[in-house]
């Protein structure tokens, strides 16, 4: 059985649009797809969690307490993730990668959010990758892959489909350092990945079809990152 850790991110999770529904529909792959794959999912904070970012450096909160409200509100989204799974999902939280790999191996789905300030949950998810040996990471995001720059803002940016990890490397250094800045994958994670060879799939993670064929390791529409 191999194993796979899937990064879905908070814009993906919790847009404000049929969330239940999507909650649903990706439970219910995670159940069929866990028969043959060992999955760890890590949650992000999406808007939720900009909100309270934005918020906070408004009121003059630090980078580090910044972080610290990211990081709560990506385990409330991973508690949800959670019950939706039901009795499938680990009877807690994890709020270390040591901690969610003391759950591998086992029969049921792991799910966690952010660890610690400094560390995003992409950086968490090529952490955990890892330390457990993962087989590939999934990167659910709001986009469909990735991109030489961002689609929304660049009319003629060029779709990726298949880069290198130097490559991915080089395309997130270009971001910012600070809480609650949104990427296609971050640089620190990126960087690990690199260093650990573990093949990463973009994705969109509202598309089942995308997330079945990204976690059996097949071909996908999205951008796959490997050497």
């Amino acid at each position: 059985m191999d194993t796979v850790v899937v990064s879905l991110g908070g814009s993906v999770l919790i847009p404000g649009e049929d969330d239940a529904d999507h909650l649903n529909k990706l439970s219910g792959l995670l159940k069929e797809m866990s028969v043959e794959h060992r999955l760890l999912l890590v949650c992000g904070g999406g808007k939720i969690a900009r909100y309270y970012i934005a918020t906070g450096r408004d009121i003059g909160a630090t980078e580090k307490e910044l972080d610290e409200l990211g990081i709560m509100t990506t385990r409330i989204n991973a508690k949800l993730v959670s019950l939706s799974l039901g009795e499938l999902a680990i009877d807690h939280i994890p709020t270390t990668v040591e901690g969610a790999a003391k759950a591998v191996p086992g029969n049921k789905i792991v799910v966690m959010g952010g660890t610690a300030p400094g560390h995003t949950t992409d950086a968490v998810s090529a952490m955990l990758a890892e330390k457990v040996g993962a087989n590939r990471i999934v990167n659910g995001t709001s986009v469909d892959a990735a991109f030489t720059a961002d689609p929304k803002l660049v009319k003629d940016a060029k779709r990726l489909h298949t880069i290198s990890h130097a490559e991915l490397n080089l395309l997130v250094s270009r971001g910012m350092h600070c809480a609650g800045p949104s990427h296609v994958f971050d640089p620190l994670g990126a960087s690990i990945a690199a260093k650990a060879n573990i093949p990463i799939y973009i994705i969109n993670g509202r598309n089942m079809e995308e997330m079945r064929a990204a976690i059996q390791g097949k071909s996908i529409k999205g951008t796959l990152v490997t050497d």
